[in-house]
């Protein structure tokens, strides 16, 4: 197995500057594993490593995409999977940061992802709503109760959701739904740090940023989007937030209290998603900036170096 170092957490822990340092003492490059950070123009708000802050490290999978552009976790999982193809074959450690979590696992596991696979399930859900609107709830269930007997005495027949979520994944995996999921296979041997802090530091830190990015211009970059509320970079923290004020119906102190808190809820749910989807070697550098070094002994260990 190829190795992979990562490193994930919420924003204004310290990720950028822990990824700089550990590629260049283990001759790394950096993928970036962030959503928003593929798209060119949005610097400030994405918090993207300044060409200062880099330090001569190449970075991949940053300003790929328009803001226009539509990106997907598969998408990432793709190009992400050849950087490390590219970065290997190179003699060089690939270090993925970022803070989204369904990317990190989507690249590091055999997760199923595509284009196809969505549209796939979106043209079964349709197909089945159209069978549920023909014959009813109940004709629906009886449906599910010949092909998934299992499936259909834990669901009622009033539940057309669950009946159509029950429908489609016996046709598309063959499988009920109420049998247990298949854990996807480790694709990667990774090392995965998880960098934290207290919570109300962490908290303060976020607002702080938030002061900083406002004064940075972030204003000018959401200006960007005006125009483009439907495209998922729009729908960014950081950027959505601005367009009451654009129309009219806010001020900026709203926009600045509205970031924050969107900011704060944001962390606690990557914070959740990591704690009970992975098990990284968690960190706090804010506070004890120290533990650096001892995580440098245990990365060159699994290393073998």
């Amino acid at each position: 197995m190829k190795k992979v170092l990562a490193i994930v957490g919420p924003t204004a822990v310290g990720k950028t500057a822990l990824s700089i340092r550990l590629a260049k003492k283990f001759n790394g490059e950096i993928i970036s594993g962030d959503s928003m950070q593929v798209y060119r123009g949005l610097d400030i708000g994405t918090a993207k490593v300044t060409k200062a802050e880099a330090e001569g490290i190449p970075h991949h999978l940053i300003d790929i995409c328009d803001i226009k552009d539509s990106y997907s976790a598969a998408e990432f999982q793709k190009m992400g999977r050849a950087a490390i193809d590219a970065i290997t074959a190179r003699g060089k450690l690939p270090i993925v940061v970022g803070g989204t979590g369904l990317y990190i696992q989507a690249l590091l596991y055999d997760f199923s992802l595509g284009g196809r696979q969505e549209n796939q399930e979106r043209g079964l859900r349709e197909k089945y709503e159209a069978y549920g609107a023909a014959h009813g709830n109940q004709g629906l269930w009886e449906l599910l109760a010949k092909r998934d007997p299992a499936a259909a005495a834990k669901i009622h027949f009033n539940n057309q959701r669950k009946v159509v979520r029950a429908l489609e994944v016996l046709e598309q995996t063959g499988r009920s739904i109420t049998a247990p999921e298949v854990t996807p296979a480790k694709l990667y041997d990774y090392f995965l740090v998880g960098l934290n802090t207290d919570r109300e530091l962490l908290y303060r830190r976020i607002d702080e940023r938030v002061e900083l990015m406002l004064a940075a211009g972030l204003a000018d970059e959401a200006r960007l989007l005006q125009q483009a509320e439907e495209t998922q970079a729009a729908k960014g923290i950081g950027y959505r937030e601005f367009f009451p004020y654009f129309k009219g119906e806010s001020d900026l102190a709203a926009v600045k209290e509205q970031i924050q808190q969107d900011s704060r809820r944001y962390a606690k749910r990557q914070l959740t998603w990591f704690r009970n989807r992975m098990t990284p070697r968690w960190l706090d550098l804010v506070q004890d900036p120290e533990s650096a070094a001892e995580l440098e002994k245990e990365i060159n260990d699994w290393l073998g170096v």
